[in-house]
């Protein structure tokens, strides 16, 4: 997975402006939960209220459970941080559907990981 993107801000408006694929933004997020891949999928770097529900990397894109899951572990300090750090106001009401939702859920999990690791914002 040493092929993705640098995890940054222009990262993160590219996952919410929908310029990066969906497999790099499942990618992203898997790799910062500690799923790690060598002919298989290993998950022993990843804490057990993932691991256990999901051994293997979900996808968030098309789950809706994950991607609740993903949303309830943004710690309440961080839910607005894609309005307070990127100035991102959300999405148009014609373009509210699941797969963006989703990937602006992801964004801000992102940033907030960032954030608690004291990478640049």
């Amino acid at each position: 997975m040493s092929d993705l993107p640098p995890l940054t801000t222009d990262t993160i408006w590219a996952i919410l402006n929908d310029t990066l694929d969906d497999e790099t933004v499942n990618r992203l997020v898997w790799q910062c939960l500690g799923y790690r891949y060598d002919q298989s999928w290993a998950n022993t770097t990843v804490h057990a209220e993932w691991r256990d529900p999901y051994p293997k990397p979900p996808n968030f894109i098309e789950s809706r459970p994950a991607t609740v899951k993903l949303t309830r572990s943004i710690p309440a300090e961080h839910k607005q941080l894609l309005k307070e750090k990127l100035g991102f106001s959300g999405y148009k009401v014609d373009e509210l559907i699941p797969r963006k939702t989703r990937r602006a859920t992801m964004a801000n999990w992102l940033l907030s990981y960032m954030q608690q690791n004291g990478i640049s914002i």
